[in-house]
């Protein structure tokens, strides 16, 4: 598609899809239409089908310096959020398609994986309005083989999930672990194997219900999303219909849910809703997999200021690798984007939010970590502030935030 540069919020230029430009001068109910039709995830029914839209964009090798190459090897990579248990794979295998499995993982000199939970997407889904009364993905999971208790339930399919990365724990030779505590983390750290934390993309497996908060969290999740690209009981999404923030339920579910010792993930999540959350929130939150609009003016990306107050409450901010996060899917716009967010948020709240096996297509995958390395030292970062992007500062919040036991 055809992409032109212009001036965005913060004095940054950013590439905009043309069908976005042009919207900004007909009718906004065409313009809504136009990016619904142009926004990735319009192709909702491809992209839920099949694995094949995981694509990595074919590049020649990434050059990687000496320098970066022995300052990777020593950086404990860390990523909020990725999504491959949503598909038909075997993640203990190394894939031919795809961008994450264990043996990319380590490749990559992963340390700290977040996986997330995707258990209901809307058919037709876009970034700019959804409604939750679709499911896009009831034929799929039949089709896949999913147990019967998952097709009408959307609990059941986060807990089928949760059990799908507990059998690659299982069956991963000990290369990974899933982590629940504090402790845990720092077992897996002295062990120098992959640590595993679940996250669910949205709380709509509450089934709107405070009872299966603890139902999750004994199912291993310690970071719980509060929306998807749907408004749900808990509160509105960024892509929902009305962009309002927490309801009365979600209120309720934000203690709870920290009471229990979660980590609350405002992804997806309406502007309202992030700014209700850091207004009740006694612990810092993150934003798992994001992109920022003072570098990449788009539909799904947050505000400069937005981002700037979950900083500003402890949080963490993790960037993406996909289109709409950085406009353009390669490696040098996905640098550009963390270089602004650093400049922005201050080195200690930004870390990597790849959101691989989203759906999308990336310009590199798991394995090929050392060449962000590089590329963020070329870019001029120095190398304190690369080990904290690159996974400290997750590795540091998640020591800090997990459960004690």
């Amino acid at each position: 598609m055809k992409r032109f540069t212009s001036n965005s919020a913060g004095g940054a230029r950013a590439a905009v899809p043309l069908g976005w430009a042009i919207g900004g001068v007909i009718a906004a109910v065409s313009f809504a239409a136009l990016l619904v039709f142009l926004s990735p995830p319009a192709r909702a029914q491809e992209k839920l089908i099949s694995d094949e839209i995981n694509t990595v964009i074919p590049h020649a090798p990434y050059p990687v310096s000496a320098r970066a190459r022995a300052l990777h090897a020593s950086i404990p990579v860390a990523d909020l959020h990725a999504d491959p248990l949503l598909w038909k794979r075997d993640l203990v295998k190394r894939n031919n398609i795809g961008h994450i499995d264990i043996p990319r993982l380590r490749e990559g000199g992963y340390a700290l994986q977040l996986f997330s939970v995707v258990s209901k997407s809307p058919k037709g889904e876009n970034y700019v309005k959804n409604t939750g009364d679709s499911d896009g993905l009831t034929d799929r999971i039949k089709r896949d083989g999913w147990p019967p208790r998952t097709w009408n339930s959307i609990l059941q399919r986060a807990l089928y999930l949760a059990d799908k990365l507990k059998d690659v724990e299982k069956r991963s030779d000990g290369a990974m672990r899933i982590v629940r505590t504090k402790d845990d983390l720092r077992r897996a750290r002295q062990d120098h194997v992959i640590a595993g934390i679940l996250l669910s993309e949205g709380a709509h497996p509450l089934e709107g219900k405070l009872s299966n908060i603890p139902v999750m969290y004994d199912a291993g999740f310690r970071v719980l999303g509060l929306t998807h690209f749907f408004d749900n009981e808990v509160a509105g999404s960024l892509h929902g219909v009305s962009q309002s923030g927490l309801t009365a339920f979600g209120r309720q579910v934000i203690p709870a849910a920290e009471a229990k010792g979660m980590v609350i993930d405002v992804a997806h999540a309406s502007e309202a809703t992030v700014r209700d959350t850091l207004a009740i929130s006694k612990r810092p939150i993150i934003l798992s997999h994001t992109g920022v609009k003072g570098y990449c003016d788009t539909p799904r990306n947050v505000s400069d200021a937005t981002l700037k107050a979950i900083a500003d409450h402890g949080g963490l901010v993790g960037i993406g690798y996909w289109d709409a996060a950085v406009c353009k899917p390669t490696l040098k716009n996905v640098t550009e984007a963390i270089v602004y967010a650093v400049k922005l948020l201050g080195p200690e709240h930004v870390a990597l939010g790849s959101d691989f096996d989203g759906g999308v297509p990336m310009p590199f995958d798991a394995s090929e970590m050392a060449a962000l390395t590089s590329s963020l030292l070329d870019a001029g970062l120095d190398e304190k502030t690369v080990r904290m992007v690159m996974g400290e500062n997750a590795i540091r919040f998640f020591s800090t935030y997990l459960p004690d036991k």
